[in-house]
């Protein structure tokens, strides 16, 4: 990755101000360095953004902030305690004062700007393009899975004047909400990664996820790209959003009809060997993580590269350092009390098309003697009247990769459990705390162990108690 010493700082008070719409109250001439919503991870040097929460106003943290070296607050009212000389910037409406600084550094950055969206693999496409062009220049991504209504417009803010390369990650649980955010960013691609039974319950069908994930092409800049997986069986329902826009339309995925097609991949236990096809040109790289599903995301993410006109075989190459982020495929081996075993850690987040690749990720990993591959699912959410026969189906999928034992837990999983053939059942609980408190006890030497469904199951509890398991053991 790049090194980039900047003299530069991030905000200075009066770009803020111009940028915000707000005025600068007590001790001016202040720059930050960095924009933080959250004391918790906030750095000495930072605009603290006091944003209104449901539960929690971030001006009762305004003076914590402070105390832990804040430059200066984005606040719509002084809080009560503070000294006058506190610097202050005041906005009628934070978030809205936070959106037009976003908007204010995106439209004077000469920065090439990849939007990625889709109903999986979103962060980790991400994060592949963030390793891939900061080989090739100063490049800024979104933070974790910043890519809600709150932390595409922080993005943007956070984004260093002198920058290269962005890589925007963009969510949505309804229609309309991407719409309101890609004027923020506007980007030069915009990636769908797939289209699958994420958030059913809030529009009632795939035809309705597709048209709302194409909102995306909407902020494309003129004669930006539209990056469509060839695949996917609402390709010409996206191509048809594209069109109308007049965007470029580039495919990507194994279809020989695919702008970049993956032509070969051979996934071992901890990574994959990959071939690809750009505009007559073969490619071959090692990405550092196994897996189908994250080859063709790596597809997507060339697809994306080849777009902007930057280097597909410097990105390519680099992909060779590509490791999952925590929750979403991370692996780790553990020795615990019996001998070790392989944990992967799949807890962030789950829906049917993931869990499809979840289950053909467990299949292709190596166990120990007398070792098995377990799945440890919870409830996949969001899923609405569909969502019993969805995790029922679930089964035909554990049987077609040789999963050898599911332990559960979630209302819905119990459809799973019910399907599932009984030689294949390790155990059913209520929630993810009673499972964290049996599977530690149930794990043995050799096994290969992935923990996944949707982040509101708190599957991370599982996790953590089987991470116990080494710490108990060294």
């Amino acid at each position: 990755m790049m090194a980039v010493d900047r003299a530069e700082p991030l905000w200075s008070a009066n770009a803020a101000a111009d940028a915000s719409g707000g005025r600068l109250v007590g001790a001016g001439g202040w720059a930050a360095n960095s924009i933080s919503i959250d004391t918790r991870s906030l750095q000495p040097g930072a605009l603290f953004v006091a944003l209104p929460g449901e539960t929690r106003d971030g001006h009762s943290f305004v003076a914590d902030a402070f105390a832990r070296g804040a430059a200066a607050a984005l606040v719509a009212q002084v809080p009560e305690g503070l000294p006058s000389s506190a610097s202050l910037l005041v906005a009628d409406d934070t978030l809205a004062a936070l959106e037009r600084m976003g908007r204010t550094r995106r439209a004077a950055s000469p920065a090439r700007v990849i939007g990625v969206t889709g109903s999986a693999g979103k962060t980790s496409t991400k994060e592949a393009l963030r390793i891939m062009l900061s080989e090739q220049g100063l490049t800024h991504a979104s933070a974790a899975s910043f890519n809600n209504h709150i932390g595409t417009p922080l993005t943007m803010a956070r984004m260093p004047a002198d920058s290269e390369f962005a890589v925007i990650e963009i969510g949505m649980n309804h229609a309309g909400e991407i719409r309101a955010l890609v004027p923020v960013a506007r980007p030069h691609a915009a990636i769908v990664t797939t289209i699958a039974a994420a958030h059913l319950e809030n529009f009632g069908s795939l035809e309705k996820i597709a048209d709302a994930k194409a909102e995306i092409f909407e902020g494309l800049v003129p004669g930006g790209a539209a990056v469509i997986n060839a695949d996917n069986p609402y390709c010409h329902r996206l191509k048809s959003h594209a069109q109308r826009l007049d965007a470029r339309i580039v495919t990507f995925g194994r279809s020989e009809a695919a702008s970049v097609r993956l032509l070969d991949v051979r996934s071992y236990g901890g990574f994959s060997e990959c071939q690809i096809a750009i505009d007559g040109t073969l490619i071959r790289y090692r990405l550092a993580s196994p897996g189908a599903h994250l080859a063709l995301n790596s597809a997507a993410a060339l697809a994306a590269v080849w777009a902007i006109g930057a280097d597909p075989v410097r990105a390519a190459a680099a992909l060779s350092a590509f490791k999952p982020v925590s929750g979403r495929g991370d692996r780790q081996v553990i020795l615990g009390p019996t001998g070790a075993f392989t944990l992967i850690n799949e807890s962030y987040n789950a829906n049917p098309a993931s869990m499809a690749a979840a289950f053909a990720l467990l299949a292709i990993q190596p166990v120990g003697e007398g070792g098995r591959r377990i799945a440890v699912l919870g409830d996949m959410l969001e899923l609405g009247a569909s969502s019993p026969q969805l995790h029922a189906s679930l089964s035909a999928g554990i049987d077609a990769e040789g999963i050898d034992a599911v332990f559960a837990c979630g209302a819905m999983m119990r459809n799973l459990w019910d399907a599932l053939d009984s030689a294949k059942r390790g155990h059913y609980a209520a929630d993810a705390e009673e499972l964290a408190r049996i599977l530690p006890d149930e794990v043995r030497s050799g096994d290969v162990v992935m923990v996944k469904g949707s982040n509101g199951l708190k599957m991370i509890r599982v996790v953590d108690a089987l991470r116990r398991l080494q710490r108990a053991a060294s």
